[in-house]
């Protein structure tokens, strides 16, 4: 099988209990959970089976060794997480809205995730991929995208893939040289995964199919757009392929788009049709909104087999 790796954050989750609540007072707080877009993205696709490793960086703490462990635990390849000692792993921390929508506080540029690096073992670990996976959420600092732009064109020097999740947050959007980055890693992309409105924000069209078409003729060869409850839908030269969701109680929507990503990216890489990829895809993200931590929802394929079969989640 062919090998997945990706890099950036790697941080714990701290989140406030109640809706509604502001972290502009005392409040309780749920946490910590092992997170960070790319870690949730790996550590979904391992527990799928895919041959999958992470290049980051945590502190020598108890934050870093939880990441490393449920890494671990998932069957990732964690020989190119670096461990910093004097730095702290990084955080975020979150509050929920009545209206659905969340609010960030981030410490990742200044934390041990922003020692990120193409060291030794990460070289090592590049060499055995097929594929590199990229968050937009992993270009916030000059260094984190020497390091994502590098193992692109490692990989891509042997014949490999690229996949890009723009995942992008209000809090982080302005970071020096983001822009310029997100255009960059979409040029080499051969799966574009934006979700909503995020198709937008790489094309001038005004609808839809002419933002699809748009990006379709500069290169990608496909695109999948998240719809988060209503599915998602596959576009590639061809035509479109839509996939309905699946209904369940929603209890944390953190990381459901990184599980739906990894599990779509792991079957393309298997040559899975995409109509299959696109249930599995949808399965995965389902589930991963039904526990509270962005990590809790990751499930082995049999369990997210039964869970399509069934409709019914695991407890």
């Amino acid at each position: 099988m062919k090998k997945l790796v990706s890099a950036g954050e790697i941080l714990v989750e701290i989140m406030a209990e109640r809706i509604g609540q502001s972290f502009l007072e005392p409040g309780p707080l749920l946490g910590p959970y092992p997170s960070g877009a790319p870690a949730i993205f790996i550590g979904q696709a391992a527990a799928l089976g895919q041959p999958a490793g992470l290049i980051g960086a945590v502190g020598d703490d108890d934050f870093g060794r939880l990441n490393i462990e449920r890494l671990r635990t998932l069957g990732a390849d964690v020989s190119a997480i670096a461990v910093h000692t004097g730095h702290a792993t990084g955080t975020a921390f979150v509050t929920y809205r009545a209206d659905a929508s969340r609010h960030f506080v981030f410490n990742i540029r200044n934390s041990a995730a922003g020692l990120i690096e193409t060291n030794a073992a990460a070289t090592k670990l590049l060499a055995g991929a097929d594929h590199v996976h990229v968050m937009g959420s992993s270009l916030f600092s000059d260094r984190a995208i020497a390091v994502a732009l590098s193992a692109i064109e490692t990989v891509k020097a042997k014949g490999g893939t690229v996949s890009f999740d723009p995942n992008i947050r209000r809090e982080i959007m302005q970071a020096s040289g983001m822009r310029a980055a997100l255009d960059q890693v979409l040029a080499r992309a051969d799966i574009f995964l934006p979700s909503g409105e995020e198709l937008f924000l790489f094309s001038s069209a005004k609808d839809e199919k002419g933002a699809v078409d748009e990006l379709l003729a500069r290169g990608v060869s496909c695109i999948v757009l998240k719809k988060g409850a209503a599915g998602a839908a596959y576009h590639d030269r061809h035509g479109v392929i839509a996939s309905s969701g699946f209904a369940v109680d929603e209890v944390d929507p953190t990381g459901a788009g990184d599980c739906f990503g990894a599990a779509f990216v792991s079957f393309w890489l298997r040559g899975t049709a995409p109509a299959e990829a696109l249930r599995i895809a949808n399965a995965c993200g389902a589930l991963a909104v039904t526990r509270k931590g962005p990590m809790e929802g990751i499930f082995p394929l049999e369990t997210v087999e039964a869970f399509i079969a069934t409709g019914k989640s695991a407890q």
